[in-house]
């Protein structure tokens, strides 16, 4: 007999609904959420599920991870998709949540998600923290021009030397000082710990062959490398190369209903740090970068019949789609023939 189960997942307990392949209930009810927790009620109540399902969330990965340990065959679907099922349901319970998992098991409604390595994760979190700090040093930063501001006290565009500054305009206001200072130690302390994951990230990345290989695309730096890796983890889930660009939420969203049909903006579905770490790139590759290329060229030709944010966004998928096909074959980025021999 074939059995399926449902875990509604929160941080401190997990509830379950076990039913067989004709939807009958067989068990129900609460376990910790941990793997092992998870795997002694699933030997208590089943004999040997079928299938497994969760929602995407904090704790989702490393339950899956745990109990694919015990030869579980757990899948992870993705939480809009749940909630477009549990949101006809009356009563919004974990009971019922779980009960609706254990049904999409039977049925297989939902497609399941890749679950991430552990050292995936811990390189995407090592980049997140990074991003943490430098979103605080910004938001100091504009606290302490906000504040001197409002007093008559204001300075130049830029952070570069905005402490200097500071410093000297505190001269003449002493009274000042015991406010803004402790704030500007703040942002001193903040820019020695991102210059310690800048370091931890270039060794890490310099370190990895996939990211060495992705770095040779003009515009693409330590940080992208690694995030890309990170985020790819496993290159070959992607049957086309062309399905990243979906899968990061580059490419457009389309409705189509009767006579109705059009294309809107980008659907931002998918991971939002890679995709701005890829907008960046393909900024660079756009301002900064001198060589001619084929794909720069055409970015260049969107940009001037539309706007460059909109050429940056259709580079970026297109570099999206070139940098996985090239952690697929292990080859370099190709320049035109008179721009390598240059």
């Amino acid at each position: 007999m074939k059995e399926y189960v449902g875990f509604d997942v929160s941080k401190e307990e997990t509830s379950f609904c076990v039913m067989d392949e004709a939807g009958t209930l067989l068990a129900r009810g609460k376990a910790r959420s941990d793997p092992d927790s998870l795997f002694e009620m699933l030997k208590e109540h089943t004999l040997c599920p079928d299938r497994i399902v969760l929602e995407t969330g904090t704790l989702s990965n490393w339950l899956a991870r745990g109990l694919r340990r015990h030869g579980m065959p757990v899948d992870i679907i993705d939480a809009r998709q749940a909630h477009a099922v549990m949101k006809l349901q009356h009563n919004k319970t974990d009971a019922n949540d779980a009960h609706l998992l254990a049904e999409i098991a039977r049925t297989g409604f939902c497609r399941p998600v890749a679950v991430s390595s552990e050292a995936a994760q811990t390189q995407r979190i090592l980049i997140k923290a990074r991003k943490h700090l430098v979103s605080q040093r910004s938001a100091t930063h504009n606290a302490i021009r906000g504040f001197l501001s409002s007093l008559g006290l204001r300075f130049a565009k830029g952070s570069g030397k905005l402490g200097e500054r500071v410093r000297a305009a505190l001269v003449a206001r002493p009274d000042l000082s015991p406010l803004i200072e402790p704030l500007l130690l703040s942002v001193e302390a903040l820019a020695r710990e991102i210059a310690r994951f800048d370091q931890e990230i270039k060794a890490r990345a310099d370190g990895m062959a996939a990211c060495r290989l992705l770095m040779t695309v003009p515009g693409v730096a330590q940080n992208t490398a690694l995030a890309f890796v990170a985020t790819m983890d496993d290159p070959s889930r992607f049957t086309c190369s062309r399905a990243v660009g979906a899968y990061l939420g580059l490419t457009s969203r389309r409705y189509q209903s009767g006579e109705m049909d059009y294309t809107g903006r980008i659907s931002k579905n998918g991971d939002g740090l890679l995709r701005s770490l890829l907008y960046e790139a393909a900024n660079v590759l756009l301002t900064v970068v001198r060589k001619s290329h084929p794909i720069k060229d055409w970015a260049r030709r969107i940009r001037k019949r539309s706007s460059h944010k909109k050429a940056c966004v259709a580079l970026a998928r297109k570099l999206a789609v070139i940098m996985h096909r090239m952690l697929i074959t292990g080859e370099a980025f190709r320049w035109p023939e008179k721009e390598a021999a240059v």
